[in-house]
């Protein structure tokens, strides 16, 4: 079993930073594809930025490029994401997500192929 915890959220004014964290126990970190996704109430769990396993190549949403960044410290297992000139959309509860290897092909924006899910860290972005 894998469990994550968030951890960094909170308000800040728009054009501000926050740097959320995702602690991972119960498997080896650097074998996991990690996500962050982002749910506001009454909407579909949004993709925002992922992080392969090993080797670390990123994805981003289009919403959040040159402003969000997300990185990994296998040694620390712990996921990252910095967010950087935040909007008040950017309002959400963030999600990190993992996925363990599978035989079938990891897609970084597809939810369904995260198996485990910590519980979210509210993020408010006032204006």
């Amino acid at each position: 079993q894998v469990q994550l915890v968030e951890s960094g959220g909170g308000l800040v004014q728009a054009g501000g930073s926050l740097r959320l964290s995702c602690t991972c126990s119960g498997r080896t970190f650097s074998s996991l594809a990690m996500a962050w996704f982002r749910q506001v109430a009454g909407k579909e769990r949004e993709f925002v930025a992922a992080i392969s396993r090993s080797v670390g190549v990123t994805y981003s949403a289009e919403s959040v490029k040159g402003r969000f960044s997300i990185s990994r410290d296998n040694a620390k297992n712990t996921l990252y994401l910095q967010m950087n000139s935040l909007k008040p959309e950017d309002t959400a509860v963030y999600y990190c997500a993992a996925a363990p290897p599978s035989p079938t092909r990891w897609v970084p924006e597809n939810p369904s192929k995260y198996g485990y899910w910590g519980q979210g860290t509210q993020v408010t972005v006032s204006s």
